[in-house]
């Protein structure tokens, strides 16, 4: 693992808050599969959550993500209600990328509220236990915290930070090397050869604490910590920096007769173009090789394709 060579100072990143707000997707990704999963969309019916002040949405920002998959042959369609065991009826996958609290800044300071009521994490654990998918995504601060509630309650710890190297400071893009991983599994193998993912990029995300029985598919560790502060995107020389021992980026996990994924990164799954430069962030960077296969390995890991490993 290492980060890329486009590394930004601190005083620099500062500034990306207002790159930041500009992120749309990108309407020229090709999101064609060659061969989908399923013919004719009649694959599983998967729900993307749009019922908690969203950043990423299925007609908004996380666009290719939901071309991406109906391309290969599943049902996208947003869940626009809170969870409820009516909800989420006839879906196989609830997605929630970058839930936010409800409060007049969208938690765009620290402490932010859960995004999630009580009864709504018991529910979506409940309907996760009998067999159904949840497929979990945060960014940095202050998306972790506005997820933190519905993450513990599937034994994840996060940290509401920004997860960088500590050797460079603050850095745009890490890059994961997953080729000949000892925690290969379905997310990185896929079906076959064809579909084995050797290098996955993710661009400025969180960290968490995986569940102990959990596979983790996106290592951090000692190389890097997570800086926390007061606001996001307003660093400072004394901005509190904690250790990242024992956490990660990704992971997948099955809970009683379901499964979850989850993700410390949003833009990683998406084609955004971000900034004045609509500079290409996500699947549609040229570094990020991997990560439009790995998106797919996931979701078919969690839908249960015949074909891959059992993990």
């Amino acid at each position: 693992m290492r980060h890329l060579s486009r590394s930004l100072g601190l005083a620099i990143l500062a500034a990306a808050a207002t790159c930041h707000a500009q992120q749309v997707a990108d309407p020229d990704y090709a999101t064609e599969v060659p061969s989908p999963a399923h013919k004719n969309a009649a694959g599983p019916c998967i729900a993307i959550d749009e019922a908690h002040h969203n950043f990423h949405t299925a007609d908004g920002r996380y666009q290719p993500f939901a071309a991406l998959l109906r391309s290969d042959g599943y049902r996208v369609q947003p869940a626009t209600s809170p969870i409820s065991a009516a909800s989420l009826q006839g879906f196989a996958v609830l997605v929630i990328a970058n839930a936010r609290g409800k409060s007049s800044d969208h938690g765009q300071s620290a402490p932010t509220k859960s995004a999630f009521t009580s009864t709504e994490i018991a529910t979506l654990h409940r309907w996760v236990d009998q067999g159904g998918s949840l497929f979990l995504i945060f960014d940095h601060m202050p998306f972790p915290e506005a997820a933190a509630e519905l993450a513990k309650a599937f034994a994840i710890e996060v940290s509401n930070g920004f997860a960088v190297p500590k050797s460079a400071g603050v850095t745009a893009n890490i890059e994961f090397d997953l080729a000949g991983s000892p925690a290969a599994c379905a997310a990185t193998l896929g079906r076959n050869e064809s579909e084995h993912v050797s290098k996955v990029v993710t661009f400025v995300g969180s960290a968490f604490k995986p569940p102990a029985d959990a596979t983790v598919v996106l290592p951090l560790g000692g190389d890097f910590v997570s800086l926390l502060p007061e606001r996001p995107w307003r660093f400072a020389s004394n901005t509190p920096r904690v250790p990242l021992d024992g956490y990660c980026q990704g992971v997948i996990a099955k809970v009683g007769k379901g499964r979850i994924a989850v993700f410390g990164e949003a833009a990683m799954f998406t084609a955004q173009l971000s900034g004045p430069s609509a500079q290409p962030v996500g699947m549609n960077a040229p570094e990020a090789t991997g990560n439009q296969q790995l998106l797919l390995n996931v979701v078919h890991w969690l839908t249960r394709l015949p074909g891959l490993p059992d993990c």
